[in-house]
């Protein structure tokens, strides 16, 4: 099996520690060297200007369904030219009352090339099967929605 690690750094950088005040700036050290600074969401109290976790859940999915996508699409010898999403992801309560991402919607739109263009029927069974056999989704518990663009 596979296994995958990162590095995640944060430090006091205020006199205090206080709930209302602590920064919550951090750094994320992916592989191959990227850095990606984060933050909590701006709603609790993380700067806007950084990303947060509940985008990066967002865009673990949403590039793991690309990726999941565009191999079975090759495999059937499909051609695709571009691939976008904008996904959203929905915070809500779960049955004990605790937050949580409740909800997650793909939006892809996907533009084929070539000589054979599925049609919207072939394209929402290629997302099917992607959706079954992403493993980002696969160890999810809130639903994950599609919602294809055409």
């Amino acid at each position: 099996m596979s296994s995958y690690s990162i590095n995640l750094v944060w430090r006091r950088a205020t006199p205090d520690f206080d709930y209302k005040t602590f920064d919550r700036g951090h750094t994320w050290h992916l592989a191959g060297g990227q850095t990606v600074h984060g933050s909590a969401a701006p709603e609790f109290s993380g700067d806007p200007e950084k990303s947060n976790p509940e985008e990066a859940l967002l865009a673990a999915l949403s590039s793991c369904h690309m990726l999941t996508f565009l191999a079975i699409a090759a495999l059937k010898k499909l051609v695709v030219d571009s691939y976008e999403d904008e996904p959203l992801a929905e915070l809500g309560k779960n049955e004990k009352g605790k937050m949580m991402v409740a909800r997650l919607t793909l939006r892809p739109k996907v533009v084929f090339g070539g000589e054979t263009v599925p049609d919207p029927d072939a394209v929402r069974e290629l997302h099917r099967k992607a959706k079954e056999n992403c493993f980002i989704g696969n160890s999810l518990l809130s639903p994950v929605m599609l919602d294809p663009r055409f």
